[in-house]
């Protein structure tokens, strides 16, 4: 197991040595953000998308953030270069920092950024196909990538214990959004349709969109539960997940119960995309 170097508020130590006050107020009160990125080998995938997204989500809960994005993105680069950072996912935290009455900022954040060995999904997920389970849970700020991941880790549980790898919001109308860190996709004819409110602005979901956008008709819209048993085929998307197609939601089989071709072949387009060099990702695209 790596011992991998952490930045810790400017300075660079072992992951097992890396600590922030007690009175920060990402640990004490769950104030601050987050995004994570991954390398393929040691290039980093939508590096600046996931910059500009931590900085979106900064703002939205009144974080402000001192430093720039060119200087943010110098520190990841710096912690990358510390590091025998091949295949690795990387995680970049901001917090409100030090408080002394532990809820009021002192307009210091904390910004740690954090390394691990990316962990591959068991190939039958590819092969076969996974499962979703639904669940209807109240959740904190859906675009915003923060700290408060009370709500996923109570859905996550249901679902593993369910037997799914993942699980899905669906609210009491029946309006699916998206799962706990991924986004969701169906086919249905020639339109993708994806939800597009109340969701998280994935970085491989904005590439999935720009990859199908001269495949199929990209439908940007509520997906009903009820509709999830006339769908062609259905897939989610994340860093670490890529295009996972799904075969099953709580008790619906979808289509076939089989990976669908035109997510296999989404799948192979993004890996293409990979292989050519093509990083970059446009978030607002």
């Amino acid at each position: 197991m790596n011992d991998y170097l952490y930045y810790v508020n400017g300075e660079f130590v072992p992951a097992g040595a890396a600590a922030v006050a007690l009175n920060d107020l990402g640990f004490v009160r769950g104030y601050g953000v987050f995004d994570l990125f991954r390398t393929y080998g040691t290039v980093p995938f939508g590096l600046r998308a996931h910059l500009e997204r931590l900085q979106r989500s900064a703002s939205q809960i009144d974080l402000t953030l001192p430093w720039t994005l060119d200087e943010i993105e110098a520190i990841v680069r710096r912690t990358l270069a510390h590091n025998d950072a091949t295949d690795v996912t990387v995680r970049i935290i901001a917090t409100g920092g030090t408080s002394l009455n532990f809820i009021t900022p002192a307009q210091q954040p904390s910004l740690i950024v954090m390394l691990a060995s990316v962990k591959e999904y068991p190939a039958p997920l590819y092969d076969r196909g996974a499962s979703l389970m639904t669940v209807d849970l109240p959740r904190f700020m859906p675009t915003v990538k923060s700290l408060n991941y009370i709500t996923a880790i109570r859905a996550q549980e249901r679902a593993r214990a369910a037997g799914a790898v993942e699980a899905l919001y669906c609210g009491a109308d029946g309006a699916i959004t998206e799962c706990t860190t991924s986004n969701f996709f169906v086919l249905r004819g020639d339109e993708l349709i994806t939800p597009d409110a109340g969701v998280l602005s994935g970085v491989t979901r904005a590439a999935v969109l720009d990859i199908a956008s001269d495949l199929f008709t990209v439908v940007k819209r509520p997906i009903g539960y009820d509709e999830l048993a006339a769908v062609d085929e259905a897939f989610i998307t994340s860093t670490t997940k890529e295009i996972m197609p799904i075969v099953r939601v709580d008790d619906i089989t979808v289509a076939t119960g089989a990976p669908g071709l035109r997510t296999q072949y989404l799948r192979e387009l993004f890996y293409q995309r990979i292989a050519h060099g093509h990083m970059e990702v446009d978030l607002d695209g």
